[in-house]
């Protein structure tokens, strides 16, 4: 087997992996749910190895998505780490195997402060499975690794339970972007969740064009503006709808005599647009969908008022605040 072979074959086999999950999900997976929902203490994630560095990964999704969240690491634990916990949170124990002896030994102790214990492990007949009060199961039947000792398709499987358990508290909790703004109030993630298309969408001297204007002004238009679009508006300034480059291109090669077309016969009518009112998140997201790079801004009643770049929502370079 080549290399981009092996490449591929591993791929399959974690994606595999991922998707046998499915199965898996029961009703423990409901009653965790359930059991993180209704505690008012925190949720404690503990794992040794691969394991622990998935939890931390844990730690930082649940924590920013609205469950209070705090790794532990078993060792440090029996040496006094154990302070930090309280009768009121909840276990999440990581072991693919189920027996590991320095996540075992802490099960006991974790159980007299009064903590109950979800575990997810590969073995539902495990020692951390026989002394959890949940199990959830995230065995693989295969490892990439050749030579099956190193922790790929079993960790890949891990991590993903992990994500469906975050995503299904933050429905359950009913966390809202505006939420998660609150936890990441620096950073590009959390400016862009922040603003609206009004804060940076280009406003003023925009690439417009009449439906009955030639493609050679269509053409000055698009390159004088730079961003790669003409917007087709009526008398009313209604947008009709939009060219781009790639159109230009297209026809081109094509052989079309563009020059002797009008606006109107090569534009693209009905274009996605969005309201200034919107969330980047939500442009965004429209963007990524449709494989578009520009959106144009309109009121309610259609007339333009904007438009939108892909790059200035990325932050690719600096932030246009109202075209400035």
């Amino acid at each position: 087997m080549d290399i981009l072979e092996r490449a591929k074959s591993v791929l399959r086999l974690e994606a595999e992996g991922i998707l046998n999950l499915v199965d898996h999900i029961d009703d423990n997976f409901s009653r965790a749910v359930d059991l993180i929902c209704e505690s008012t203490g925190r949720l404690i994630v503990a794992g040794i190895g691969k394991s622990g560095i998935i939890g931390r990964k844990f730690v930082a999704t649940f924590n920013s998505t609205g469950t209070r969240s705090m790794f532990l690491h078993p060792v440090e634990a029996m040496h006094g780490d154990l302070g930090m916990v309280c009768p009121d949170d909840i276990l999440l124990a990581l072991s693919n195997s189920g027996e590991t002896d320095e996540l075992n030994i802490l099960l006991p102790v974790i159980r007299g402060i009064g903590c109950r214990i979800i575990a997810f492990t590969g073995n539902p007949r495990s020692t951390l499975a026989r002394n959890s009060d949940l199990v959830i199961d995230v065995g693989v039947e295969k490892e990439a690794c050749p030579m099956g000792l190193a922790p790929t398709t079993s960790t890949t499987a891990l991590l993903a339970m992990g994500d469906a358990l975050a995503v299904v508290l933050i429905n359950e909790k009913h966390f809202e972007s505006s939420d998660f703004r609150r936890f990441h109030p620096g950073g590009a993630l959390g400016q862009r969740l922040s603003m609206r298309v009004s804060d940076f969408m280009m406003t003023g001297s925009l690439p417009t064009v009449r439906e009955v204007d030639a493609m050679a002004e269509v053409i000055a238009v698009i390159d004088r503006a730079s961003i790669g679009v003409a917007l087709v508006v009526k008398p009313d300034l209604t947008l009709s709808g939009i060219i781009t480059d790639g159109d230009i291109r297209r026809l081109l090669a094509r052989g079309a005599s563009i020059f002797s077309l009008s606006a109107r016969e090569v534009m693209t009518p009905g274009p996605k647009t969005v309201r200034q009112a919107l969330p980047a998140y939500d442009a965004l997201n429209i963007m990524e969908s449709f494989e578009i790079t520009v959106l144009p801004v309109t009121d309610v009643n259609g007339v333009v008022l904007g438009v939108v770049h892909l790059h200035d929502i990325l932050g690719k370079g600096s932030f246009k605040f109202n075209g400035t």
